[in-house]
């Protein structure tokens, strides 16, 4: 019984695979799959454009500043980690000269 669905799974996939073969040779399907493609990506820029015109981020904006965000929050911390360590080294240094005063 599986060699028979087997089977016939296998002759369903290489009809698939010849529809779609026959598909991308055909001029008329070619040519209406760029447009198709190329009017999706009009309509991507003109959803971006409506929503800069709205003043309203983009996903990739809110994105970015995410990013920029999360860099200046570690570099804060760097600064921060340093600052601790510069004043422990200072309270070391001072120590000895408030103690022979």
């Amino acid at each position: 019984m599986s060699e028979g669905t087997g089977g016939i799974r296998a002759r369903g996939e290489e009809a698939i695979g010849d529809l779609a073969q026959a598909l991308l040779e055909n001029p008329l399907f070619s040519q209406a799959l760029g447009k198709a493609l190329g009017a999706g990506e009009r309509a991507a820029q003109a959803q971006k454009a409506a929503l800069g015109a709205l003043d309203v981020s983009s996903a990739s904006d809110l994105e970015r500043l995410n990013r920029r965000v999360r860099a200046l929050s570690d570099r804060v911390e760097a600064l921060e980690d340093e600052l601790d360590a510069t004043r422990r080294e200072l309270a070391k240094a001072s120590k000895p000269a408030s103690a022979s005063t």
